[in-house]
């Protein structure tokens, strides 16, 4: 170990293999695979991800936004990168330079991104987002905004210099049980594929029509169609294992402090909690700032070789303290696993009252990852 890394995260890229052999095996063959690799790729590290992926095969990546696509672009990343989010028509240059897809979500947006490609003399790649539920973004096509939608993205597709080789929609509780959730999902797809048919009567057809993200992925195939956009699946988590995916990351750090503390003290800010015995408290060196929800305060114990260490007092900023009092083994610069293989990212998340994505992104820049192969 070296001691200059108070805290690190261990990611596997041989885990981030298998995972996507093994999505790819459970999607029909010829069905284009996009990896999301938005937030940094979860936390993972978008660039060694992303490298790792186009190593394997994948044929396009997603992002959240410009600068997201500008890193992989300058770390050499070939694949196509779809860009999910905003990108301000003042940048559409940089998007043509740079050979990115944006995508489009309103009329609006697709005449201000013609008349920048139209200037600059060159063609856009765009994608057709579709608002099928999830009422965030996309061309609105629900109910009364059927026949206005369907005007609006035959305008859009047919503004100058926009190359329209995709359309999409994203499913909102495809991860989620239950008999509501499925209708709503089917419902989804269904209004999705009917704008798909009433596009192509319109004479407007695509390379590319994709909605099927993890939840889709692993419980509604159908969906599928040309591409499939996983994105915490690819990583190990939610619902990983019907696929016997393997989680990627593993949050470790060691103990830097142990003292003994006497009964009836409080421990850390607000002394939330009180030593019911004379306590021998580990400090290891982690804490909000890296990443550590401050939720988990005395809600979950980490993993160290004898066994879980019960987290006591609130998290801080840099470190938190575990009780050692029944785990006389452990010791000075012994290891423990915020979470990994022995306590995956779901365990603290259900005691956070949260989901294994907020985990995995909250880990800060400051950790830093060291990959395995």
């Amino acid at each position: 170990m070296d001691l200059r890394k108070r805290t690190w995260a261990e990611v596997s890229l041989e885990n981030i293999a298998h995972n996507y052999r093994a999505i790819r095996a459970a999607i029909p063959e010829g069905c284009k695979f996009l990896g999301v690799v938005k937030a940094d790729a979860y936390g993972h590290g978008a660039v060694a991800v992303s490298r790792r992926l186009e190593a394997l095969g994948a044929d396009y990546l997603a992002v959240s936004c410009l600068d997201e696509a500008v890193e992989l672009r300058k770390a050499n990343i070939g694949l196509p990168i779809l860009i999910l989010g905003h990108t301000p028509r003042e940048f559409v240059s940089e998007l043509i330079d740079l050979d990115l897809t944006q995508t489009v979500t309103c009329e609006a947006k697709a005449i201000e991104y013609s008349q920048e490609a139209v200037k600059l003399g060159k063609p856009l790649r765009v994608h057709i987002k579709v608002d099928t539920g999830m009422s965030r973004l996309g061309f609105l096509t629900a109910g009364p905004h059927y026949d206005q939608g369907i005007e609006n993205i035959v305008s859009a597709c047919r503004q100058k210099n926009l190359v329209p080789e995709g359309i999409y929609t994203h499913f909102a509780v495809s991860d989620e049980p239950g008999e509501e959730a499925e209708r709503f999902t089917r419902g989804q797809f269904a209004l999705f594929l009917s704008v798909i048919d009433s596009l192509k009567k319109a004479g407007i057809s695509f390379e590319i029509r994709h909605c099927a993200n993890s939840g889709a992925v692993v419980h509604y195939k159908e969906t599928c169609l040309d591409m499939v956009r996983p994105g915490i699946l690819l990583y190990g988590y939610e619902g990983g294992g019907a696929l016997d995916l393997r989680p990627c990351m593993r949050l470790m750090t060691h103990v830097s402090t142990i003292k003994y503390i006497d009964a009836g003290l409080p421990v850390s800010y607000g002394g939330t909690y009180v030593t019911g015995r004379r306590t021998r408290m580990g400090v290891i060196p982690i804490g909000y700032a890296d990443g550590l929800l401050r939720s988990l305060s005395n809600r979950c114990a980490f993993i160290t070789a004898d066994g879980p260490a019960p987290q006591r007092g609130r998290v801080c900023m840099d470190m938190c303290m575990i009780d050692l009092t029944d785990l006389p083994g452990v010791n000075l610069e012994s290891l423990i696993e915020i979470f990994g293989p022995r306590q995956p990212a779901d365990v603290l998340a259900r005691a956070a009252g949260t989901i294994s994505y907020e985990l995995l992104c909250a880990v800060s820049k400051r950790v830093p990852r060291v990959y395995i192969d």
